[in-house]
């Protein structure tokens, strides 16, 4: 496990050194030094990571982000002991309800949840929802088990049994997967369902995308599912998932992206999975950061306030060139448009911040 982090942090590292940014012509941070905090989702960590590292080149605001999963980013602006949380799965009326003030839902990119494995010489395998709501609930043994075979002609499947690998915390990819294993298996919808947390009938627990990357990566005859990101970068093989047109797609920038042909609600919650795109990878999602609309809360001050409404800002226009290098989908231009137009809706004291 050490070493696969270690590997992913490298990676990481390499990735914040591309072109600069047009600093000169940014301001610096004029006060003392401020220091924002943030937590939630490990699926775009990569992506956040770089993000806020180039902020603080360019501004020095330092951002202090805590990849501690979905449902801890959510629990943490409950307690209002973050200035933002972030989030792979958009909140539901009744977290929303039970938040204490209104929140605001701000995508950041589109990223896709993939299906990795570990077998001798990782072959490229073909799958289908069905399959994978029975591996993941425990149905399915054994790799060279016939139904997998039958779809994946002249690949030598070993007999050898599957672990399962999934989130061990509250997690938005356990989220986005086990909504789009909801459309697509009555089955999986009657007995296991849609959410952060779920009541796993086989496998191990992993935490965060690390960890279930991890997992598999260290145990032969393992399958899980972790952000694109997770298994670029440490050479894990995915599988093509069949969409609702019945093509089977790989997971890519260019298949995440056409998942996002949808009409964007004034409140950006919005699934994608099981995309109508005929060319879509359909296990696809926004990511979302999350802010209290009003922002006058725990003693902040209104230059607090203002450096979240900037770093938001940043993050979806001049942040989204750091999306593709890590094979996140950088937004569409309605959802940048959204996300303007939910920002003015920010205030302090009641006020309009920008």
């Amino acid at each position: 496990m050490k070493k696969y982090i270690v590997v992913l942090i490298g990676i990481m590292f390499l990735a914040s050194c591309g072109k600069k940014e047009e600093a000169q012509t940014q301001k610096q941070a004029t006060a003392s030094n401020v220091e924002l905090l943030g937590a939630g989702a490990t699926f775009p960590y990569p992506f956040y990571s770089k993000m806020f590292d180039e902020y603080y080149k360019i501004n020095n605001i330092k951002v202090n982000y805590q990849a501690i999963g979905s449902g801890g980013g959510i629990r943490q602006m409950f307690d209002k002991t973050v200035d933002f949380g972030a989030s792979d799965a958009f909140m539901s009326d009744q977290e929303l309800s039970q938040a204490g003030a209104t929140i605001v839902h701000f995508p950041m990119c589109l990223g896709a949840v993939c299906i990795t494995y570990n077998l001798p010489g990782n072959p490229k395998l073909k799958l289908t929802g069905e399959l994978i709501a029975d591996i993941f609930s425990g149905k399915i043994k054994k790799w060279n088990d016939k139904r997998i075979s039958s779809i994946n002609p002249g690949v030598n499947l070993p007999s050898v049994n599957m672990t399962v690998v999934h989130r061990s915390d509250g997690s938005g990819t356990t989220f986005i997967f086990s909504d789009f294993l909801t459309k697509v298996s009555p089955e999986w919808a009657k007995n296991i369902g849609t959410g952060k947390s779920l009541n796993w009938p086989a496998g191990l627990g992993g935490k965060g995308n690390p960890g279930v990357a991890g997992l598999v990566k260290q145990t032969p005859g393992a399958v899980g599912y972790v952000e694109l990101i997770y298994s670029k970068s440490n050479n894990m093989p995915v599988a093509d998932v069949q969409n609702k047109s019945g093509n089977f797609i790989e997971p890519t920038i260019e298949s995440t992206s056409l998942s996002a042909n949808v009409v964007l609600p004034p409140d950006t919650r919005v699934s994608l999975t099981n995309t109508d795109a005929a060319q879509g990878y359909p296990i696809s999602s926004f990511t979302w950061v999350i802010l209290y609309k009003e922002l006058n809360y725990k003693g902040k001050s209104l230059d607090q306030a203002k450096q979240i409404v900037n770093l938001v800002h940043w993050m979806f226009t001049k942040g989204q060139k750091y999306a593709e290098p890590l094979f996140y989908a950088p937004l569409p231009q309605a959802a940048v448009d959204r996300n303007d137009a939910n920002l003015k809706t920010i205030t302090y004291n009641g006020k309009p911040i920008l």
